[in-house]
């Protein structure tokens, strides 16, 4: 059975490491512990999703071109990238086309997800894009 704690105070803490120590160990079924930060949250992704789609329909070009809401959300998470230095690398595609190999915006914690929201929101603004309420 899995089991997940969200470990938001110390009770919940005590409460993770009783469980552990309840377990029954074995090289038949070993176990395996992970702690990681909260990736981004469903409300974040749908925030974020909503700003591409106001990007889009706002008819604003990139490069000569009105571009798609997943084309923007692409420009906008490389972008974001450089901007807060996690930096991106382009390299050559299977086809000797150029990629972007950009972090995944399902894996990002929920401080990585709303540093893209702020970002996000920052360049729609400077652009004279009109975003809708969203809070």
């Amino acid at each position: 059975m899995k089991k997940i704690f969200i470990l938001r105070n110390t009770n919940v803490v005590d409460y993770a490491c009783d469980y552990i120590r309840s377990l029954e160990i074995n090289d038949v079924k070993p176990k395996k512990v992970v702690i990681d930060e909260l990736t981004r949250t469903g409300e974040q992704n749908a925030k974020f999703h909503a700003i591409c789609g106001d990007i889009a329909k706002s008819g604003i070009e990139w490069m000569g071109k009105q571009r798609t809401a997943e084309q923007w959300k692409v420009l906008l998470v490389s972008g974001h990238a450089v901007a807060t230095k996690e930096g991106s690398e382009i390299v050559a595609g299977l086809e000797g086309e150029f990629i972007n190999l950009r972090e995944s915006t399902a894996l990002m914690t929920k401080a990585r997800g709303s540093s893209l929201i702020e970002y996000a929101v920052a360049w729609a603004v400077q652009n004279g894009v009109k975003l809708n309420d969203y809070n």
